[in-house]
């Protein structure tokens, strides 16, 4: 019987070349011009977008969302999910509005004259009651962004907690490095213009998931795993695909630029 920690421990071990190959991949050495951010901003929206549902569908399972209500199973889980969504979808902007995260990257890929024609149509079509694979097709998606959707919401919706917290937790490895914000500080000295709307968001993800929400998201995988060997070799499977979906949607951005 191995420990949360020492099972964290060899999760990471069997993940590294995965993230590696994300943090050196090549699509980094082609972002150049806020052209090139605008492009990744369009693919990108959508994962900052199934997010969401990632975090919402551990919301449903774990907290006390049912009527009437009764009292959630796992206090402390309850509180971690909780905490997580009252930053996601109700952060404060740069403004001092609340606001989630999507929203915030919705305004800031405006700020940048990034296209945000697909993503609100997509938005659009959810909020008529139109599924993600109706959307997507209506929307003939690249390739690479419905795969990474369809990987999403094959987890959300037949998802275990233990896998929805672990797409949630390692899949997301979010490697938005030091130089995107410079290409933005650059272009803001060539252009006069400024773009503190992706700058705040930038630094507002940084800041939360490093110290706040990634160790949250930790203790709470070693909880609802426990002692059980086969949640936690299902955590790993679930992070090498989420993970994978994330290289390939690399690939393809790459590609675009």
């Amino acid at each position: 019987m191995h420990s949360s920690m020492e099972q964290l421990s060899n999760i990471d071990k069997n993940l590294v070349s995965l993230r590696k190959a994300l943090t050196t991949h090549v699509l980094y050495d082609k972002l150049q011009t806020l052209e090139d951010v605008r492009v990744f901003m369009e693919y990108h929206v959508y994962p900052v977008w199934d997010f969401m549902s990632l975090l919402k569908g551990l919301q449903l399972r774990l907290t006390g969302m049912e009527l009437p209500w009764i009292p959630a199973p796992n206090p402390m889980v309850s509180r971690f999910v909780n905490e997580i969504v009252l930053a996601e979808e109700s952060d404060i902007n740069e403004l001092g509005e609340p606001k989630s995260h999507f929203e915030m990257y919705l305004d800031a890929m405006s700020e940048l004259g990034a296209d945000r024609s697909s993503i609100d149509t997509f938005i659009a079509g959810i909020r008529k009651g139109h599924s993600v694979a109706q959307m997507i097709d209506e929307l003939s998606l690249d390739p690479a962004i419905a795969n990474f959707l369809t990987v999403t919401f094959n987890i959300v919706d037949g998802g275990e907690p233990h896998q929805i917290a672990s797409a949630f937790t390692f899949g997301r490895e979010e490697v938005i490095p030091d130089m995107f914000l410079e290409i933005v500080r650059q272009s803001e000295k060539q252009t006069d213009k400024s773009f503190d709307k992706l700058t705040y968001y930038l630094q507002r993800h940084i800041e939360l998931d490093g110290d706040e929400h990634g160790p949250l998201a930790m203790k709470m995988i070693g909880l609802l795993c426990g002692d059980d060997e086969q949640k936690w070799d299902e955590v790993l499977e679930t992070a090498k695909e989420a993970l994978e979906a994330r290289l390939a949607l690399w690939d393809a951005i790459a590609e675009k630029m």
